[in-house]
Formats: C-alpha cells, structure tokens, sequence
C-alpha cells in the first residue's frame, strides 16, 4: 500500500478542524498508509529566516515525491490531482508540503516535484490543511472509480 505523507508547519489548535482532519484521515485509510507530520512554526524569527529555517525543517521530512501546495504552483482541478497521484502510483511514498504563513523557500520550490494551487484564493492554514486532505481524499475516490466525486 502506498504511503502519503502530509507535512505542514505548526499544529491544529481548534476541534473542529481536529475531526475533520481524522474523519479524513479515517477515509484515507482504505486507499493508502497516510501520516501528518507537523514541524514548528518559528515565530520569533525574521520574516525571511523563518521561511527558511521551516523550509529547511519540511525538506528533512519529505520522502519520495514531493508536491507542494503554494499560491504560485499551477492551477489544479481535482481531476487533475487525481491524474497526478495515478501518475505516481508506483511510487512506494509520496509527500504533499504545506508551508508555513509566509510560504517556503525558493530552495524548497526547486526541490519539489510539483508545485500546485487550488486557485487564488487565500485560506487560513488551519482551514487549508482540511482542504488539502479533501481533495487528496477525493483524488483516491476518482481514481477508485467510487460515487464521492459530482
């Protein structure tokens, strides 16, 4: 069974956002072996240093292919994802990255295998982490052939 890994910067304060997260994570299990992994945030840090010290802290968790969620990635449909996890599933793991308030670093982006955006839109990082999982949840349905996707 493939492994997804989530890697993101900082925790998940709120319940809400807590059950969204393990009912997906629960939805998940059927298709993959899946972890969130969280490194810290470091607030105390120049806005430029911070980026680069929690860049530096998500790369040394990235395993296999590495897709990056980021604003200036390219536009993806959940079809599209889809197509891309189907494209990558022989590989044994692969690693989404969601960075931390200020972004990641350019050295971060160049190691990433694809770089991807749900559109222009700015969304709390902890709102951000239920999305992504969504949409990676909703990938494995389309490419299981099952009803959730409309």
């Amino acid at each position: 069974m493939q492994k997804i890994r989530l890697v993101a910067v900082g925790g998940i304060k709120e319940k809400f956002y807590q059950d969204a997260i393990s009912e997906y994570k629960k939805r998940l299990s059927r298709f993959c072996d899946f972890e969130i992994i969280e490194v810290a945030e470091k607030p105390n840090l120049p806005e430029e240093q911070k980026k680069i010290e929690e860049s530096r802290l998500l790369f040394e968790k990235c395993k296999g292919k590495i897709i990056l969620f980021d604003r200036t990635g390219t536009d993806t449909s959940s079809e599209q994802l889809a197509a891309l996890l189907k494209a990558y599933q022989e590989e044994p793991i692969i690693t989404f990255i969601i960075g931390g308030s200020n972004g990641v670093s350019t050295g971060l982006k160049a190691n990433a295998t694809k770089t991807i955006k749900f559109g222009s839109l700015t969304f709390p990082h902890q709102l951000f982490r239920v999305v992504a999982l969504e949409q990676i949840y909703r990938a494995e349905t389309i490419n299981n052939n099952l009803p959730y996707h409309k």
